[in-house]
């Protein structure tokens, strides 16, 4: 075959983004975004450890995934802010595959939710803010959003490491997930959440920096709105429900499972190998709506 032929094949979007054979954990990976990630890796042949609290909703995952995935959904229960929990997830791991290509910080909470800011009220204001949280309730969130993060990932270092030598032509990465939240400059009535957000994002950046010689590359999603635990009223079967907010898209509306797919297939695939340190928002254009760091 001539260099002009296979260059041309390797350009094709089946090779590029090509996740086949892949070893990918995912924290959350039971419901919402976690989901949609877990499903897209599986629908394309990787083998994805789905990582939760609640087995029951894992093992259901899986169950009605596993027949139309080329690859594999394996539910591994674990606590993300336990560090004996850590361990223990990554000894599984390491036992049954001895290395992983990819993990998705996905695991999260909202947090406390206060009312808006009292124009001209500072005793309201202060009431609303000061009084109706605690210090505990931000020590869950950042426990929860910021913590687990930094854990998992130093956790794992060893075997994203051994998944770049094992894997020709290819690093591992680190892929977390943050939130448009992380980026606005809107308290939007959850400061605790929206100040969790933004550690995620900076701190995605210096671990890039700082994993840079290890040849693991390190990326953030900042999804807008899309379909969870913590956007919906209440989930259905699928995961799948009626949310407030579309108002503020652009697009006019959620996005959906395609969208969060292809962001993280990007990541994940040939497509990404020169993408690191990167904050991909996800949003339908949302951030446009008004003022962001972004």
């Amino acid at each position: 075959m001539s260099q002009s032929a296979a260059s041309t094949q390797e350009l094709s979007c089946c090779n590029l983004f090509s996740v086949k054979g892949l070893i990918v954990v995912i924290t959350g990976g039971g419901t919402g975004i976690g989901l949609m990630i877990a499903k897209s890796f599986a629908a394309n042949g990787a083998k994805v450890y789905i990582i939760g609290r609640r087995l029951q909703v894992l093992q259901k995952t899986a169950e009605t995934h596993a027949s139309d995935t080329s690859g594999e959904i394996i539910p591994l229960q674990g606590d993300v802010t336990s560090k004996s929990s850590i361990e223990d997830i990554v000894k599984q791991i390491h036992e049954r595959e001895g290395y992983i290509n990819v993990l998705f910080n996905n695991a999260g909470v909202a947090g406390p939710k206060v009312d808006k800011v009292v124009p001209g009220s500072g005793e309201e204001t202060k009431e609303n803010l000061y009084t109706g949280q605690d210090f505990e309730d931000w020590n869950t969130v950042f426990e929860t959003n910021v913590a687990s993060v930094f854990f998992v990932t130093s956790a794992f270092l060893g075997l994203l490491t051994e998944g770049g030598k094992r894997t020709k032509g290819y690093s591992s990465t680190v892929i977390n997930i943050s939130s448009v939240s992380g980026l606005t400059k809107n308290g939007q009535s959850q400061l605790a959440y929206n100040t969790s957000k933004a550690a995620v994002i900076h701190m995605s950046k210096m671990m890039a920096k700082e994993f840079a010689g290890l040849k693991i590359r390190v990326n953030t999603i900042a999804p807008g709105l899309f379909p969870s635990e913590m956007t919906t009223e209440g989930s259905d079967e699928g995961n799948v429900s009626e949310h407030k907010g579309e108002q503020q898209i652009p697009a006019g509306r959620a996005g959906d499972v395609k969208e969060m797919a292809g962001t993280a297939l990007y990541l994940a695939s040939k497509a990404g190998l020169y993408t690191n340190g990167a904050v991909i928002p996800v949003d339908g254009g949302m951030l446009l709506s008004g003022p962001s760091a972004y």
